[in-house]
């Protein structure tokens, strides 16, 4: 019986056809979209921006810290490839850059 309620459209009113129906019964599924590209992607690409940028600004002297957990301090930077100074005793370690995760520039 509720149904047949909502069936029926008010007196006097204009049944949707065309471009209104269209828009209507898409505007979830729009809207579900454009929720998820500002809540998920657009962040998401913002971080890999701010990431990719730090990686190219890796200079010889900065404090780095490796994703195994490794604190070392940049003494050489080739094109893929840091080493990383991480003892007092010059033990040098030759780490990918996309292995670094977080960068403190020297006096940090």
């Amino acid at each position: 019986m509720i149904d047949v309620a909502y069936a029926q459209a008010p007196a006097g009113a204009a049944p949707m056809n065309g471009p209104e129906q269209f828009l209507f019964s898409f505007a979830p599924i729009i809207a579900i979209v454009l929720i998820f590209y500002f809540m998920i992607i657009r962040p998401q690409q913002k971080k890999q921006k701010e990431t990719q940028a730090m990686l190219a600004s890796i200079r010889k002297g900065d404090r780095v810290l490796t994703s195994g957990g490794i604190f070392g301090t940049v003494v050489g930077v080739k094109d893929d490839v840091i080493v990383l100074r991480v003892s007092e005793e010059g033990v040098k370690l030759e780490f990918s850059r996309q292995s670094v995760v977080s960068v403190h520039a020297r006096g940090e």
